[in-house]
This record gives C-alpha cells, sequence and structure tokens, in this order.
C-alpha cells in the first residue's frame, strides 16, 4: 500500500507498540515529573531521564510480546536489539527534549500546590509527538520486521 511495508502496517503489532508505550509513557512522566517539580531538576534534563527509564522498560516487554516473533535468540542478540533499540530511540528523545524545551519556553504558567503544571503537560505531548517516529525505526532497524 503505497510503498509501505504490510509489516509496518500490522494493526495488532501497531496496537501492542502502543499499549506498551502507555506503559513507558507512565515510567518515563513519574520519573520526570518527580524530577521536575519534587527534586527541582530543570524539564530538559527530567525528560531525558524518564526517557531512559521508560526506554529499559519498554524494551523489555516490546522484546517479550510486540516483537516477541523476531530477532535471533541469546543473550548477545538481545544486548545488541537493547542497544539498537536506544540508538533508534534517540531520535523520539531529541524529538521530545525539542517539544519540551520549545512548549516550557511559552509564556505560559499554570500554578498549583507550587507547581507548574504546564511545565509538567508538555512530557505527555511530547512523548506523543514520537510514537509514531518511533514505531517505524524500531520495527524496521532494532527488530527488523520487514527482514523476514
Amino acid at each position: 500500500m503505497n510503498g509501505i511495508p504490510d509489516e509496518l502496517l500490522a494493526v495488532d503489532r501497531f496496537g501492542q507498540f502502543v499499549s506498551v508505550g502507555a506503559v513507558g509513557a507512565v515510567f518515563d512522566l513519574t520519573a520526570s515529573s518527580v524530577l521536575t517539580a519534587g527534586l527541582g531538576v530543570s524539564p530538559e534534563i527530567a525528560k531525558l531521564v524518564g526517557a531512559e527509564v521508560a526506554i529499559i522498560v519498554m524494551f523489555v516487554v516490546n522484546e517479550r510480546w510486540t516483537f516477541a516473533a523476531h530477532g535471533a535468540d541469546g543473550g548477545w542478540a538481545i544486548l545488541r536489539r537493547f542497544l539498537k533499540s536506544n540508538l533508534v530511540r534517540s531520535g523520539g528523545v531529541a524529538v521530545q527534549v525539542g517539544v519540551v524545551a520549545a512548549l516550557t519556553r511559552l509564556p505560559i504558567a499554570l500554578d498549583a500546590f507550587g507547581v507548574d503544571l504546564w511545565e509538567l503537560a508538555t512530557f505527555p505531548i511530547a512523548i506523543g509527538c514520537s510514537l509514531l517516529l518511533n514505531y517505524v525505526l524500531e520495527s524496521l532497524f532494532t527488530w527488523r520486521v520487514t527482514a523476514e
């Protein structure tokens, strides 16, 4: 269909990827929010830490569920996929950090209980912006769904 590999259009796999992403988002948002609101870490740094926590969690779940039928078995093969996943997702993280940086510089403040809720609201917006990029790159390069 329009030059897009059928493997990327697998609705079930995309649904699994989005579900795993939701789990990762919980980890990312928790870490990012605690670091920003609780510890005063800058939103951009908090986003990087939260993203890496999520990447680790999502890799483990995607490895065992979403892409379980793809990729070689064995410790070295899994380690290579983990490193590829981190590399591939660095593009998504760059998008997220850029979105957070841009949105937190807007003249918007939403203070409640001494916390700027606008800073926290930028995190899920950023995650949404990188979703499709991550799906395509993970499918093609980490688990190579079109290789079989």
